[in-house]
């Protein structure tokens, strides 16, 4: 008969019979030791309840709601046998690789007719909820027996913002690191061909329709005279000056970088491609942050120049006259923003029947009438089924309800998503497990199947974005080296750096219909607010969406200027789970576009004094 256990709830100091708010697992979920089982909130603090063991939950003792004290039974677990290559006792599994006895063999990967269960962030907020993805487990080869041109404790695949910040804490920890990057330059898509340098280029188109909508108060500057070669050498400077930043936090961290591509060849090797030749190193433990690309669409003349992604986009080599973006994502919208300030005459079309698909609409529209204003043509429903390269520009051919008059363009920005680089790493030699998209399973540890190997970033899942992967790096990087953490986030905010902003984090309204929860929804129109008109930016509102049972905040939607700023006190809101009173009752400073976040609180509180509600009969 298995052994059963009862997990307690621990000495909580003086509180007692204080209310369970979250249950963290379910019957059938196996947990491992110092797992969350439950959050507890008293009024002093609000704390988790760990799991004393790692085994399987058979019985729930508590519910939503009830109260516990010191030594209450919170549930019974079936134990874990000693030497379970399940979701057993992952702190265990945590110790540093190098505490095993000097020649002790390495972790032995799956057969390959083993299938390989493991938790995954969820999609769209970032928690590692416990889904699972069967993936059937490689077969490692063995080692090369060759001798390494360089050993380390820590590897790090990919310089990107999860693997330098991987490579930095690992440093930070004693962990011996090596850092591999295909680019000369630290920091990745993000820092070189991404993030940074698109932002700065939005900056300038910020600046130039700002200065046009200084007209409307009586400040005019003329036509702008734009220096292509000084706006691009901005951008480089900018991400010259960041790139400087992190190699000399490199050095001082003594992380040893190499400049090439990596290819796994055993489970504790890889073979890095350089400039030069090729180089093996021998590894212990390793954290692959190889990131992703864009997605190239059949159909187009990838080998005309004309035909950019969001990398060829951000090179900046002309202003077309006419540009054609394919795709409405946030990518896509950026670079229309920035193109149609410069000048161009852009037309967007998307497939599905709204602009970046994934946020409420209401928080889109906003940004669809200002374009709409500002020139750019957007098709909704609309397909791009192939392009044709001619000597007079690019020809598209259209299909769906709604396609654009003009089918001529000097150039086209294909920008319809990215895929994962988890395939193109050799990952089957070191025998870990990928799925037939490119991405690699991970559990809340961010271990692969193979306990010593950890991906983090793109490759493991959405959302892609580079604040998630940070968080990822680092988490990585701390149980590598033997602590015992695992994902905790509960939500992770996305910013659309359009103009205006669109940010959002949690569950959207269209996400809380879909799936029937029941919520409230306060909205405060930027038209009330004093700091939004005295800089004419009134299209913008903030938006709040609560539990309807708990009054706790659950999802929030930002449109209009520095939408991106204000969203970070809404993710710490979701975070420390926040009632609309908690966020009301916070004085926020006035004059001041943060102040909507309050205001938008207090009309789900319903003491709004700045507008008028009828009262609720």
């Amino acid at each position: 008969m298995a052994n059963t256990l009862e997990l307690k709830v621990p000495d909580i100091g003086d509180d007692a019979d204080v209310p369970v708010i979250e249950l963290l697992v379910k019957v059938g979920d196996t947990v491992a030791k110092d797992q969350g089982l439950v959050t507890l909130e008293s009024d002093k603090a609000t704390m988790e309840v760990p799991a004393s063991t790692a085994g399987k939950i058979i019985e729930l003792r508590v519910k939503l709601g009830d109260t516990v004290s010191a030594g209450d039974v919170i549930a019974i677990a079936e134990a874990a046998e000693v030497g379970d290559s399940g979701q057993g006792d992952r702190a265990a599994e945590a110790k540093p690789a190098a505490a095993a006895p000097a020649g002790a063999a390495k972790p032995a990967a799956p057969a390959a007719s083993e299938a390989v269960e493991v938790a995954q962030p969820a999609a769209g907020n970032g928690v590692a909820a416990g889904t699972s993805a069967a993936v059937p487990a490689p077969t490692a080869v063995s080692g090369t027996g060759r001798k390494p041109d360089l050993e380390c404790r820590m590897l790090v695949l990919g310089a990107g913002p999860g693997g330098y910040t991987a490579a930095f804490r690992s440093a930070d920890l004693g962990l011996d690191t090596v850092l591999v990057e295909r680019y000369e330059s630290l920091g990745g898509v993000c820092l070189n061909v991404g993030c940074i340098p698109s932002k700065a280029l939005l900056h300038a188109a910020e600046v130039l329709v700002e200065a046009k909508h200084a007209e409307d108060f009586g400040i005019s500057f003329g036509a702008p005279k734009i220096d292509l070669d000084k706006l691009r050498g901005h951008k480089d400077k900018v991400v010259g000056q960041m790139v400087k930043g992190l190699t000399g936090m490199a050095k001082q961290r003594k992380v040893r970088t190499v400049t090439g591509t990596a290819t796994f060849v055993s489970p504790n090797e890889v073979e890095v491609r350089e400039s030069e030749g090729t180089k093996l190193i021998r590894f212990e433990q390793c954290i692959i942050a190889a990131g992703s690309q864009p997605v190239k669409l059949a159909g187009f003349p990838w080998d005309d120049a004309r035909v950019m992604d969001s990398t060829d986009a951000l090179m900046l080599i002309d202003i077309p006259k006419q540009l054609l973006v394919v795709g409405g994502g946030i990518i896509g919208l950026e670079m229309a923003c920035v193109y149609s300030a410069l000048g161009s005459e852009v037309t967007v079309v998307e497939f599905m029947d709204q602009l970046m698909p994934g946020a409420d609409k209401d928080l889109v529209k906003p940004l669809a009438d200002l374009l709409k204003k500002r020139g750019v043509v957007v098709h909704l429903g609309c397909k791009v089924a192939k392009v044709d390269a001619k000597k007079d520009g690019l020809h598209a051919t259209f299909e769906g309800a709604s396609v654009p008059a003009n089918t001529k363009y000097d150039r086209v920005l294909v920008s319809v998503g990215r895929t994962p680089n988890g395939g193109k790493l050799g990952a089957e030699k070191a025998g870990v497990a990928v799925t037939e998209r490119g991405f690699i399973p991970v559990d809340r540890q961010m271990r692969t199947n193979v306990p010593h190997i950890f991906a983090i970033g793109d490759l493991v899942g959405q959302p892609m974005l580079a604040h998630k992967a940070t968080h990822e790096g680092k988490l990585a990087a701390e149980v590598a080296a033997g602590e015992k953490k695992e994902w905790v986030a509960r939500v992770i905010p996305s910013v659309a750096y359009t103009d205006p902003e669109i940010a959002w984090v949690g569950v959207t309204e269209t996400e809380a219909k879909a799936k029937g929860l029941h919520v409230g929804v306060a909205k405060f129109p930027w038209a009330a607010s004093g700091r939004a008109v005295g800089i004419g930016r009134t299209e913008g509102f903030t938006k709040l969406i609560f539990d309807e049972a708990t009054d706790r905040i659950i999802g929030a939607g930002i449109v209009g200027v520095h939408a991106g700023d204000l969203i970070a006190e809404l993710a710490l809101a979701i975070e420390m789970g926040c009632e609309a009173s908690d966020i009301g009752h916070t004085i926020h400073p006035h004059p001041t576009l943060s102040e909507s976040v309050g205001m938008a609180a207090e009309i789900q509180e319903g003491s709004i004094t700045d507008l008028y509600f009828p009262k609720k009969k």
